[in-house]
């Protein structure tokens, strides 16, 4: 099966889990900027957690497939379309051949996933498929998809027609726990930094309590924040440090930069906080504009939250499973 771009969208990449491993190297792990949608969008379809799919960003692309699929669209609510007409994001979906997946608008979040059943078929490039726009390697040549590009997508067509066969005969009460969803809340929980002991009083109070809006010029590589100067107590030098997805760099602005998945392996500002990783999919769901707060927990409280996602997640898979991937 083949999906044909009709229309690529603002920014659309073929994204996974990212390549582990090769931090060490100077390779950035990369990946899907909100992996937790990616990983549910595949549940849904029957593939492997970390099966390329498809990273839609703000406005969506046309995709036209040349023969029946099952797909899953979850993440932002980007207005999802089946031959123009609406359809419903985090569920699986049948589409025909010839069907055309295309995106009305932006209602809430930036960020959708696509997942089709067998996935996308990319060569992997040291373990990943996923598109690393500034190495320039994965996905489709390194870069985001065009107009006129022709992806290899899907399972065996038997497989796909059991797999609709299945959908069509599901009952519709069911859906996705509010858990594994975006919350949109505009309220991200962190920890304090390496370095948070370097900002004066006043920027911690202003970090804590105050109020910042996402930069346009936001990327992949990072969400760059409008609001409060944080200043340090003495100007200071630091050797470029290990940083991860969630760490919340301050330049000498004092404009604080959350990184993202497309992240480089060190940075050399000092890490006022880090966003625990629970709400990492809420910052790859901030658009352009949008206030957030940022509330300080301690380690133990964010390692909780994430293994009651984890499980509701393997619930989820589960369930699944026992039911034969019927919904």
């Amino acid at each position: 099966m083949t999906i044909l771009v009709a229309a690529s969208g603002l920014l659309t990449t073929v994204q996974d889990l990212g390549r582990v491993g090769h931090r060490r190297h100077g390779v950035a792990v990369g990946g899907a900027v909100d992996p937790l949608s990616l990983r549910v969008a595949n549940i849904l379809v029957g593939n492997a957690p970390g099966a390329a799919a498809l990273e839609i960003t703000l406005l969506g692309p046309a995709l036209v497939f040349d023969e029946p699929a099952v797909v899953a669209i979850t993440g932002g609510d980007l207005g999802p379309l089946l031959d123009g007409r609406p359809v419903e994001s985090w569920r699986p979906l049948t589409v025909p051949a010839g069907g055309v997946v295309s995106f009305s608008h932006p209602r809430r979040g930036c960020r959708a996933y696509l997942a089709c059943l067998g996935g996308c078929a990319i060569p992997p490039v040291l373990g990943g498929r996923g598109t690393d726009l500034v190495a320039g390697i994965g996905g489709v040549a390194g870069r985001p998809l065009v107009t006129g590009d022709v992806l290899a997508c899907g399972g065996p067509a038997a497989a796909v027609a059991a797999a609709a066969a299945r959908l069509t005969a599901a009952p519709a009460r069911w859906s996705v726990a509010a858990e594994l969803r975006p919350a949109f809340t505009g309220t991200i929980r962190v920890m304090p930094g390496d370095e948070a002991g370097w900002f004066t009083p006043a920027a911690i109070a202003a970090w804590r309590e105050g109020t910042f809006t996402v930069g346009t010029d936001s990327d992949r590589m990072g969400c760059r924040l409008a609001g409060p100067r944080l200043d340090l107590v003495a100007p200071r030098e630091m050797l470029s440090e290990c940083v991860v997805a969630g760490t919340v760099q301050v330049p000498p602005s004092g404009q604080p930069i959350v990184l993202l998945a497309g992240h480089a392996t060190t940075g050399g500002y000092p890490r006022i906080a880090q966003v625990a990783a629970v709400d990492l999919p809420e910052m790859a769901q901030a658009a352009p504009g949008t206030r957030l707060r940022f509330l300080e927990i301690d380690p133990a409280e964010s390692r909780r939250l994430l293994l009651a996602r984890e499980r509701a997640l393997a619930i989820l898979a589960r369930g699944l499973a026992l039911a034969g991937r019927r919904p």
